[in-house]
């Protein structure tokens, strides 16, 4: 195991670029550990003078829908560009033996091996919206070291993409031509936060159902009320393998931007965010405040069974824990 730097060590490593220490810095930030949580703490507080100069994408779409292909192509338009791209790919992490597949780096090996580029799979865990309970401080962390283009790669399962587009400046849903609503498993829910919907592997035979596509999409999104940020969605065709679309893609992003910090809604969405990640980061230390208090763990103890059975209420032993959390 290495040994634990001190802030400053990790602060200066971020700073300077050095992928290293970057990874170690969000391995720190994930930790569970009581005594990582402070030095995490103290670092991401120092850090925070050289994040919020980068664009925060969020990309989403179910399993199959190609993700992991069109980042690694677009990643590395982007670096064409003179980006300098960071890609947080979170895995899915089983609920029984709590591993992830953690498989990104294999999946974008173009990307990885590029010195311009940082990719860090995370697993998800038992956070919502198939993003990793410490996405918002890798993301910070990327920002300090340089990144300026932040790639959010989320499951894509179905559950609350609430938790991807509360972090992310823009957010683009992955789509497919050739299958319907229900076989994809979009609700409509996720396509009235997108800020574009994408429809890929649109190339060969299935260019003509893509194209059908996109009208379809086009016509259902004028349904939908007008967003507050006064941008109306796009649907764009795209193909990872052929590469085409993807200026495309980068060019209506930077449309984005720029309308959004006309308007004012650029900063007022980052500041609601702030606040999110606040209440979010007080419900957790909360929960963990639970887990390690004896006393409360005593009384779930004793009364866990009478909850199984029906004959105590949930509601009346989670007042009882509040409780002892209250007594001096």
């Amino acid at each position: 195991m290495k040994q634990r730097l001190s802030v400053e060590e990790y602060e200066a490593g971020v700073l300077s670029g050095n992928r290293s220490i970057l990874a170690r810095a969000i391995t720190l930030v994930e930790s569970t550990r009581a005594e990582d949580r402070d030095l995490a703490a103290n670092l991401v507080q120092n850090l925070l003078p050289h994040t919020g100069r980068s664009t925060r994408i969020g990309i989403t779409g179910v399993p199959g829908v190609g993700k992991s292909t069109f980042i690694e192509s677009f990643g590395m338009y982007l670096l064409e560009q003179g980006k300098k791209v960071a890609v947080l790919a979170i895995d899915p992490s089983s609920q029984r033996g709590k591993g992830s597949i953690l498989g990104d780096k294999t999946r974008m090996e173009t990307l990885a091996g590029d010195k311009r580029a940082f990719i860090r799979p995370s697993p998800s865990g038992r956070s919502l919206g198939g993003v990793s309970a410490k996405t918002r401080e890798a993301m910070l962390l990327c920002e300090a070291a340089g990144f300026d283009t932040i790639l959010i790669e989320t499951v894509g399962v179905g559950q609350s993409e609430t938790a991807v587009r509360g972090m992310v400046d823009f957010f683009l849903l992955l789509m497919l031509a050739g299958a319907g609503d229900e076989l994809q498993g979009i609700k409509k829910g996720i396509m009235e936060m997108a800020d574009a919907l994408l429809i890929n592997k649109a190339d060969g035979d299935n260019l003509r159902a893509s194209k059908q596509a996109r009208q379809h999409y086009l016509q259902a999104l004028h349904l939908f009320p007008p967003n507050e940020n006064g941008w109306y969605p796009k649907v764009e065709l795209v193909s990872s393998t052929e590469k085409s679309g993807l200026k495309a893609c980068w060019e209506m992003i930077e449309k984005y931007v720029d309308h959004t910090n006309r308007n004012g809604f650029w900063e007022k969405n980052r500041s609601e965010q702030r606040i999110q990640w606040l209440e979010e980061n007080i419900h957790s230390l909360l929960g963990d405040l639970i887990q390690s208090n004896l006393k409360i763990q005593n009384l779930l103890k004793i009364h866990r069974e009478g909850v199984k059975s029906g004959s105590i209420s949930p509601l009346w032993l989670a007042q009882e824990v509040i409780k002892l959390i209250q007594t001096p």
